[in-house]
């Protein structure tokens, strides 16, 4: 019968002594499949088209040492798995150091007893069985953790989307102008990515962020009344007072969700952006008055992406600017309502605004 029918372990035991060999044998052929060899060529030959369940090896053998051919099966990531046991007839303490540094797990000396062989073979395999049975619940463990997580990030990023369509609902017809705006901003963030600059430079996982957050830009909008928000005509001070407060109201939102849930980068980068839109280079903006670098990376690229598209749509108040003519006004304002860097930025995707400003739209 072959080892797969009789389902018993096999064990490999190399010895260049066939007394040994024999011995080997006979204490452990009532219980394992004993595969015997005079030397680490042979040996290695079968185990080249065949598995083991654990390997006995003799130190001190011609041609090939056992310190040697533990080597050569430690190098291999298959056999490297196998439990392997020294068996030696030196009692050097020195040799028993070098074989367990070298990934033996057990040393034994000879002559040995045949239960004590017994008993350190059934330990190894034991030991063995329950290394990869726990290996299998840990993968087990992490797939499922996994599945997990990927079901609360889409269940995040649905609850994130909803909450920004909600805000963009507020002043436009349909939630296009989120989508634009993220397009936009995935353009900007996948060019510092892609050829960083000093003092602009970002990790992917910001600029995930900064393309996520950039959705919940006017969340603030949310606690405007719709006299102001929907107002046809120019604005008067008391009315633009109350403009000027969403994005401390839409920071407020997210403040309370960055204090529950103390550590989230999205979070955080969203608050920022939030909060930020809204100043410009030059420290004119609001609702702080921050100027250059004072203003949040994250915030500079959205005020780029969210004024583009105000200039490029469809007003209460105004008629839609051509790409053009946006594009014009947002260069002449490089260095004093907008980052001059991120102006460049802007004028080497062109097209690509343009394309999105004609294709994605509100009809």
């Amino acid at each position: 019968m072959n080892d797969l029918e009789v389902r018993r372990p096999v064990i490999l035991t190399v010895d260049d002594d066939p007394i040994i060999l024999n011995l080997v044998l006979a204490a452990l052929q009532d219980e394992y499949a004993v595969r015997p060899f005079t030397s680490g060529a042979q040996a290695l030959a079968y185990l080249e088209t065949n598995d083991v369940d654990l390997i006995l090896l003799d130190h001190h053998m011609p041609e090939m040492t056992g310190l040697e051919l533990l080597k050569v099966l430690q190098d291999d990531k298959r056999l490297s798995l196998v439990p392997m046991i020294f068996l030696t007839g030196s009692a050097n303490s020195e040799d028993e150091v070098t074989a367990l540094e070298m990934g033996a797990a057990d040393y034994l000396l000879k002559p040995f007893k045949p239960r004590s062989l017994i008993t350190r073979v059934r330990l190894q395999l034991e030991l063995f069985k329950h290394r990869n049975h726990l290996e299998e619940l840990v993968e087990q463990k992490t797939v499922e953790l996994s599945s997990i997580n990927k079901k609360l990030e889409q269940r995040d990023h649905i609850t994130l989307d909803l909450l920004a369509q909600a805000s963009d609902l507020r002043d436009h017809q349909t939630g296009t102008h989120i989508d634009r705006t993220t397009a936009y901003t995935r353009i900007i963030v996948n060019d510092l990515l892609e050829s960083p600059h000093e003092g602009y430079e970002i990790t992917d996982e910001y600029g995930k962020d900064v393309i996520e957050a950039v959705k919940l830009h006017d969340l603030g909008k949310l606690a405007m009344p719709d006299n102001v928000l929907l107002k046809p005509g120019r604005l008067n001070d008391e009315e633009f007072a109350i403009v000027r407060m969403h994005p401390i109201n839409g920071s407020e939102m997210l403040r309370h969700a960055i204090d529950k849930m103390e550590g989230d980068s999205l979070l955080q980068v969203a608050h920022e952006i939030t909060l930020n839109h809204h100043e410009r280079w030059d420290g004119a903006g609001y609702p702080h008055g921050r100027r250059e670098t004072d203003i949040p990376l994250c915030a500079r690229i959205a005020a780029i992406a969210d004024v583009f598209d105000a200039l490029t749509s469809k007003r209460p108040y105004k008629e839609a600017y051509t790409s053009q003519t946006a594009f014009d006004i947002m260069y002449q304002d490089a260095g004093t309502h907008f980052d001059p860097y991120l102006v460049e930025v802007l004028k080497r995707h062109e097209g690509e605004f343009a394309a999105i400003s004609t294709t994605i739209r509100d009809d």
